[in-house]
């Protein structure tokens, strides 16, 4: 399969078949909800980047579906009075992220239980993972995560979603420390802007993981499953 490494293609060697191994895969995708991708100005916390990738991440997924390789969708949910941020200990990103982007008036109401900003964006299927309560930027932190990947038998974990230089690079090393293959798909997942996400790729290209193109996994796991040589 190809993989991009420090951000040029190249074919990975043998040596790297647990990557492509869709019956020990699933999808976990990050944070595709109204609260970061709705175009309006009340948005909570902006995403912009990550709209273009919905109806590509809608047509993997039915892909990866049909290669019964299972989707979880990951989402950020804080408590009604915000105990686990706003009114306890504020993350970071609520101090630090406007020093770039400016004034977010509406960051309180961000991942509110309840609210309209937790809805998912992208198709959720009948046959499909949630899991609800991401709180911080890693959705194996106070999650349920690990426990249901384990419980599933699942040893590889593909990221897709945002943002790439956040919440999927948070991802991808957690994962790695708890000793799952990684890979990012580059074609699907979406930084705050191009310079860091090309960064945070690259970082994952050299210590976590794989990052492919997500036609390019597709292709392997069909190449796989038909008996073709890697």
């Amino acid at each position: 399969m190809k993989a991009y490494v420090y951000g040029e293609p190249r074919e990975l060697p043998a040596g790297f078949e647990a990557f492509t191994d869709a019956a020990h895969t699933a999808i976990v995708s990050v944070d595709m909800h109204r609260g970061h991708l709705e175009d309006s100005p009340d948005c909570p916390c902006p995403a912009p980047r990550a709209r273009d990738i919905v109806a590509p991440i809608d047509a993997f997924h039915r892909r990866a579906r049909q290669a019964s390789v299972p989707v979880i969708h990951v989402k950020s949910v804080l408590r009604k009075n915000g105990v686990d941020d706003v009114n306890g200990v504020p993350s970071a990103w609520r101090l630090t992220f406007p020093l770039h982007v400016g004034a977010i008036p509406n960051s309180d109401q961000h991942a509110i239980e309840g609210s309209r900003w937790t809805e998912f964006v992208t198709e959720v299927d009948a046959s499909d993972l949630v899991v609800v309560g991401k709180k911080r930027l890693s959705p194996f932190f106070a999650t349920d995560l690990d426990f249901l990947l384990r419980q599933m038998g699942v040893r590889t974990v593909v990221l897709d979603g945002g943002m790439t230089d956040c919440c999927i690079l948070n991802a991808a090393f957690d994962a790695s420390n708890l000793s799952y293959r990684v890979v990012v798909l580059r074609d699907l997942v979406r930084g705050t802007d191009p310079e860091m996400e090309e960064a945070a790729l690259k970082m994952v290209s050299l210590h976590i993981g794989v990052v492919a193109d997500s036609a390019d996994l597709v292709a392997a796991w069909q190449d796989a499953k038909a008996g073709v040589p890697a």
